[in-house]
């Protein structure tokens, strides 16, 4: 068995990848992850060095961990800042550092990928050593794993790395008929609520149209990408992926997205773009020209949750943040993110404060559920 290190993921075989990541987590697709490599949303340019990890065994391809190396902290959805922060206080350097996660994507799924024929425990501990031994001689302050699958975390808290955790919010299919099901099973308050929004998208003149990636033209991508680009702007950022990005996973794994316009008079005034999963709906992006009461809630919510309920999909795992969601349906779940620091003083140091957060984290969450809108 041999561990060896790639620096794209155009050195692997995308149906011996793919063979292994299968298209229930669409994320870990080869098509995906080499669309971010090719377009240049992903490089040494943007600090996001790709680093993959691979494992053979008599060239045959039995196992990878999606891996870059960071020299700073933004795209991830796991704040690590004041630890960078920390580091340089103490005269040592925090930048750069191993990522094993989905870039720009915070979608709890597989980090380590092996054939199913070997033990999981016992790969992840080889792979753990090899990304050590990296640290050591490629000068790594840390490796951190984000939006683990939870098989995953139980396994790498059995090898004593740090566990972190968080809080998103998601919704949930209880194999309701349609829309109105769901609805009947929240309060009077919150039920009258969505309706009254949902009401208002149409008397404001706007018509929602979901369209698969597939059928989706150059244009309209175009189109999606400047509403992309503007909620970026908006905020002062510049965005992180490309207009060829999309275009290229339009074209290499189109069945697998959904778009969502907004029309007014049939011009695009909004839209909002998800990927599907075997059994989740995963809402990405979204952006709008102008304000509209109640349309994020309904391009980036509603729609949404119509689709799973159509397509019998068990979960809409709609990104991080956003309290609103709550009163909309939106269920706390924990997530989980794993960091190893090769300076032993720190890792110590994290561990307590860690600690100390996951008691917080587990009593806003807690807190979170009491506003939940169900009777």
């Amino acid at each position: 068995m041999e561990i060896r290190q790639i620096s794209s993921i155009s050195d692997v075989d995308a149906q011996a990848w793919n063979n292994l990541a299968g298209t229930d987590y669409p994320f870990l697709r080869h098509e995906f992850l080499f669309a971010l490599e090719q377009s240049g949303s992903v490089s040494t340019k943007t600090g996001w060095t790709p680093a993959h990890l691979i494992t053979l065994k008599a060239e045959e391809l039995i196992g990878f961990m999606p891996l870059y190396l960071k020299n700073h902290s933004w795209g991830e959805y796991v704040f690590d800042h004041q630890w960078a922060s920390a580091y340089h206080q103490n005269g040592l350097d925090y930048y750069p550092k191993y990522l094993n996660a989905i870039p720009f994507t915070p979608c709890q799924g597989p980090r380590l990928v092996i054939k199913p024929t070997y033990n999981s425990i016992h790969m992840y501990q080889i792979f753990l050593r090899a990304i050590e031994q990296l640290s050591i001689s490629q000068d790594i302050s840390s490796w951190h794993c984000l939006f683990p699958a939870d098989e995953e975390v139980e396994i790498l808290k059995s090898q004593h790395i740090n566990i972190r955790e968080g809080v998103q919010f998601q919704w949930f299919n209880r194999e309701y008929q349609n829309f109105d099901d769901f609805l009947s099973g929240l309060t009077a308050s919150k039920r009258k609520m969505i309706k009254r929004e949902r009401k208002r998208i149409a008397e404001q003149g706007v018509n929602l149209v979901q369209l698969n990636g597939a059928e989706v033209t150059t244009t309209q991508w175009e189109t999606f990408f400047n509403f992309y680009t503007m909620t970026y702007l908006k905020k002062g950022s510049e965005p992180y992926l490309t207009l060829e990005f999309f275009l290229d996973i339009a074209q290499t794994m189109g069945e697998q997205l959904l778009l969502i316009f907004a029309l007014n008079d049939d011009r695009p005034v909004a839209v909002a773009l998800s990927f599907i999963g075997s059994d989740t709906l995963y809402g990405r992006y979204w952006g709008c020209y102008e304000e509209y009461h109640s349309l994020h809630f309904e391009t980036c919510y509603y729609q949404g949750i119509d689709y799973c309920i159509k397509n019998q999909l068990k979960r809409f795992d709609s990104g991080a943040q956003g309290e609103h969601k709550i009163a909309r349906g939106f269920e706390p779940v924990t997530t989980y993110s794993a960091h190893w620091f090769k300076d032993t003083g720190f890792a110590d140091a994290i561990s307590r404060f860690l600690a100390r957060e996951k008691v917080a984290i587990q009593q806003y969450k807690v807190n979170a559920a009491t506003y939940l809108p169900f009777k």
